[in-house]
């Protein structure tokens, strides 16, 4: 198909890739809308040997992953429930709870997902201080050298999770242009056998148009029954012979 033909396709059915784009974007501006904010919160705690010898360096790598495994317990989530008075069960809690390692940079990440973006805060923290306030019991039954500390790095921080209302918009209006794609596809083929210019019969039928007579309409038929005065014309009644 011709660029010509792109253009003046366009020019006929575009407004349905607008009004398609308009409509979805809108639905997903409202969806957005009308969902329940969720809230992340983060913190990190650094996995720090008391040397760093190769050694002891990669035996705090292979714990991290059993500090994990320590933390990601309904022991753990019943202990932060404890201390802040949370009124939600262990598992419940664990649910919104996701704990993983970083060996590159020995580093425990705790994330919290909650409605309340402070009391994702506090879980973050409490959990992390959990965590903190056991290394700091079991350093001390070893050795100075021997010790694997760990400390929380920064005040934890939180942010939206869900809804992301402008990611949402931009897919809806995506996801509305290609449903008006498709719409404007299937009307084409719907009406792709309806001749409506000369260029239509050049293409189906492979003849060239040498003319073509002018449609004409009721007004113009109307203004030629008319005399000029304005008077209607009638026609002369037959003559009749005795």
């Amino acid at each position: 198909m011709p660029l010509i033909e792109y253009l003046r396709l366009l020019r006929r059915r575009g407004w349905i890739l607008l009004l398609a784009a308009a409509v979805t974007a809108a639905s997903a501006f409202v969806f957005s809308k009308l969902q329940t904010p969720i809230y992340k919160s983060t913190v990190y705690v650094l996995v720090q040997p008391a040397r760093t010898d190769f050694g002891l360096t990669q035996s705090a790598k292979i714990l991290l992953r059993s500090y994990v495994a320590w933390l990601n317990t309904d022991a753990r989530a019943g202990e932060v429930i404890d201390a802040l008075q949370l009124d939600r069960t262990p598992r419940d809690l664990r649910g919104d709870v996701e704990i993983a390692s970083d060996d590159s940079r020995f580093v425990i990440q705790i994330d919290v997902k909650d409605q309340l973006g402070d009391q994702a805060n506090d879980i973050a923290k409490k959990w992390a201080e959990i965590f903190v306030q056991w290394r700091q019991d079991q350093n001390q039954q070893q050795r100075k050298e021997d010790r694997v500390d760990a400390i929380l790095l920064d005040e934890p921080r939180y942010e939206l999770d869900r809804p992301k209302t402008k990611i949402n918009v931009a897919a809806g209006a995506i996801l509305g242009l290609l449903l008006g794609g498709v719409i404007v596809f299937a009307l084409e083929w719907v009406e792709s056998g309806v001749i409506r210019s000369p260029g239509d019969v050049e293409r189906f039928l492979g003849l060239a148009v040498l003319g073509a007579v002018p449609a004409l309409d009721a007004a113009s038929d109307r203004r030629r029954e008319r005399k000029p005065g304005g008077a209607a014309m009638s026609k002369p009644a037959p003559k009749v012979t005795p």
